[in-house]
């Protein structure tokens, strides 16, 4: 569809800003600006589909969990919103160390949803649209506004792409492909011809998501349950811990066996995976059952997690066995699965395939380099997962938003946030396949721990305009217990006496010999700073809304002591390069000794620091070496 003299125009002043897409990105990139105080308009093809979960209907996980802290220090809303639709919580990697720990939480898919949309419905300065956009408006490469499919131009200053998986979505199981969005929902056809008329190189990826079933089909007893935590842990530092200890529902482990794998391997022609029919790239770390089968052909048997798709309904997602074989087939592997005999399918496994862009043409502010005000977040940026995309989309409506206020970027590294290192993953890696988040991705994971996310972020938050005065001088004041408390343990002593030798006695530890100091017992991994109270008798009375969390970062920082410290140097000299900016007019074919390959790449990529051309494929130590002598010559 083209602009024409008979469209239509919305009143001149328009938006502000343009949302398109109102998935876990599109929220929170709306809700960000809204809240900044910008007029705000979010588009999606339904208004059903705000937050939809089309694939498992959880947050977090091990590293997005790390996420979605990180998005709710700085002011996001995906963890207010989780902890009040959770039906079970975990805390994954217990048995690790704190860098690892993760929380998971099930949902009730309808209820969040519902309840996102509540709170986008409610909030003020954000308007609500059901309609597809089909172009994007722009004058000499900066952003006027957006064209609907009924024709309509609606004049903004910014817009923030979140289409999600829907731009020319196709989904596949077998021979049966229909151009739509997950779930059946409209796919948006047009939007992508106008991002390619504005130079923007688009390229297509694939997902999936397996079957839904019918609970009453499922015969329980044959599999192992899964219970949640018997403490639960909220997402949200803003969430009362009480107010979430609720009866949580279980959810079931089976596992698939020869049997199912013959199936499989039988019937591969027919899928749309290995025959051809889907073109996409599908996400490495999370494959279809197919790709598991032949993948790892040495595997007897592969884990199976059902899973309730929430409170109000009989649907369960069966965790681990997407697919996009036909019909016929998913019934036969499915039923080989013990529990699963009878198993009545009520939505078949399906692929997904979506037009989304490599990021590498985005700025670290997400803002694409060729088009001033167009901002870009989500699955659109070749990212999977519901937390990365809240995570990009949260940054790219407050960058949006810094733009209209003439404020500098908010950017953060990799050693500052987890949501540092996947937005330079994205915007500095190729990649050929949908990213996802890992705790391996992070160099300084020690460091960016979900526990301190508040500590790391919030004060960001603050500045941004995000997290209120009180939030901001409760964390003060927590920060203030903390680092008093690990001064205090630190020098607070105690000697060999009957009772302090009787304690450690009791916890298997080794006797004293002369004095110690709390902290020196602390850092003994049978003890902790909670079983010393007996000995610890001059402890202060620590107010009970921040005693838990005071004490695991008083553990965790004593403990730890000597790998996090190591960890701040390393990231000291991670910051002198990061600090070297680089100017934005740079002329790499004037610097002589700089390889080919290199001085393509960083006419390509532009990067705005030395550090991010050092993390550059195809550029080298040694092209470091010389653009740093370049730059300080030009001083």
């Amino acid at each position: 569809m083209k602009y024409s003299e008979n469209s239509i125009w919305m009143n001149e002043d328009g938006y502000d800003v343009v949302v398109i897409g109102a998935g876990h990105a599109g929220c929170e990139a709306a809700l960000a600006t809204a809240r900044l105080g910008f007029r705000t308009i979010v588009f999606t093809v339904s208004v059903d589909s705000i937050a939809l979960m089309p694939c498992n209907p959880n947050i977090g996980g091990s590293s997005k969990g790390h996420l979605v802290r990180e998005v709710d220090a700085l002011g996001g809303e995906m963890g207010k919103v989780i902890d009040r639709t959770f039906i079970q919580s975990k805390m994954l990697n217990k048995s690790k160390g704190p860098a690892v720990h993760s929380l998971r939480a099930q949902a009730d898919k309808a209820n969040y949803s519902r309840t996102m949309r509540q709170v986008l419905e409610n909030q003020e300065n954000l308007d609500l649209k059901q309609m597809e956009v089909v172009r994007i408006l722009t004058e000499e490469g900066r952003v006027t506004g957006v064209q609907t499919f009924s024709g309509t131009i609606y004049p903004c200053k910014a817009v923030v792409l979140c289409t999600g998986t829907y731009l020319r979505a196709r989904c596949i199981y077998g021979e049966v492909s229909s151009y739509t969005g997950p779930n059946g929902l409209q796919a948006a056809n047009y939007l992508t011809d106008s991002l390619k008329e504005l130079g923007i190189q688009m390229c297509r990826f694939k997902t999936g998501t397996p079957a839904r079933i019918d609970r009453n089909s499922v015969d329980f007893s044959k599999m192992e349950e899964q219970l949640g935590d018997e403490r639960v842990v909220p997402f949200s530092f803003t969430t009362d811990p009480d107010e979430v200890q609720i009866d949580q529902a279980s959810c079931w482990l089976t596992y698939t066996n020869k049997k199912t794998h013959d199936i499989i391997r039988r019937n591969l022609d027919r899928s749309p995976l290995f025959s051809g029919m889907i073109e996409g790239t599908g996400p490495r770390y999370c494959p279809s059952i197919e790709d598991k089968v032949v993948k790892f052909a040495d595997k007897d048997r592969h884990q199976v997690f059902i899973e309730p798709e929430g409170l109000e309904t009989n649907e369960m997602y069966i965790g681990g066995m997407s697919s996009s074989l036909p019909e016929d087939v998913q019934y036969a592997m499915y039923r080989t699965v013990p529990g699963l005999e009878n198993v009545k399918i009520v939505r078949n496994a399906y692929a997904i395939e979506y037009d989304c862009i490599d990021a590498r043409q985005l700025k670290p502010s997400l803002e694409f380099r060729s088009i001033e005000g167009l901002f870009s977040g989500g699955q659109f940026n070749g990212s999977s997962g519901y937390e990365e995309a809240a995570a990009q989309g949260l940054m790219a409506g407050i960058n949006a938003a810094r733009k209209l206020q003439g404020k500098e970027a908010v950017i953060l590294d990799r050693s500052t946030a987890y949501i540092g290192v996947l937005i330079d993953d994205l915007v500095t890696k190729e990649s050929h396949e949908p990213y996802r988040m890992m705790t391996s991705r992070a160099e300084y994971r020690l460091l960016l721990r979900q526990d301190n996310a508040d500590q790391r972020l919030t004060k960001v938050g603050y500045n941004i305009g995000l997290i209120s005065e009180e939030r901001y001088q409760k964390l003060l004041e927590k920060e203030e217990w903390i680092r008093s408390e690990i001064d205090r343990v630190t020098h607070t002593n105690v000697g060999t006496s009957e009772k302090v030798q009787s304690l450690l006695k009791g916890y298997g530890s080794t006797p004293l010999v002369s004095g110690s100091s709390l902290a020196e017992l602390i850092r003994r991994p049978e003890l902790s700073y909670e079983l010393l109270s007996e000995i610890d008798l001059n402890r202060p009375v620590i107010p009970e809304e921040l005693r838990k969390d005071v004490i695991d970062q008083v553990d965790i920082f004593i403990k730890y002591e000597g790998y996090i410290n190591r960890q701040k140097r390393q990231v000291e000299q991670f910051k002198k390069l990061e600090n070297k900016k680089i100017p934005e007019n740079i002329n790499y074919d004037l610097i002589k000794s700089l390889r080919i390959e290199a001085v393509q790449k960083l006419k390509e990529y532009r990067p705005v620091s030395v550090g991010q051309a050092s993390r550059i494929s195809g550029v080298s130590p040694a092209d470091i070496s010389v653009l740093l002598v370049y730059m300080a010559n030009e001083k």
